[in-house]
């Protein structure tokens, strides 16, 4: 990720209404939120949400997708891996120990999944 789409990104998430937003949309991952359903979760009125939606959209954190009358909105996982990865790609400085930390901090939100047959 440039620097440049890294501000958009940090920029768009600098607003409690738009972080919550997103925040709500990561885990509603992966079958998203309608744009009412969204709203409704925040307290905050559709056409104020709306403009919220579309930065975050603008910064590629969102993706929408109509589905019958309702457009359903979803968080771009893909995104903000990338975010996250440009914010610590210089923290080791060439030593992987010290980034461990942040690994072990990260690894209890994402959870693996046993393949067993």
């Amino acid at each position: 990720m440039e620097t440049e789409a890294a501000l958009a990104c940090l920029a768009a998430l600098s607003q409690q209404t738009r972080l919550e937003a997103f925040r709500q949309l990561v885990r509603a991952e992966p079958q998203g939120l309608a744009a009412g359903e969204l709203a409704r979760k925040l307290s905050v009125p559709q056409n104020t949400l709306s403009t919220h939606l579309n930065v975050l959209s603008n910064a590629s954190l969102v993706a929408s997708a109509r589905k019958g009358r309702s457009v359903i909105y979803r968080a771009d996982l893909t995104r903000l891996s990338a975010l996250l990865r440009f914010l610590v790609e210089d923290c080791c400085g060439g030593r992987p120990d010290a980034c461990e930390p942040i690994v072990a901090e990260l690894a209890p939100c994402c959870p693996q999944t046993s393949t067993s047959e």
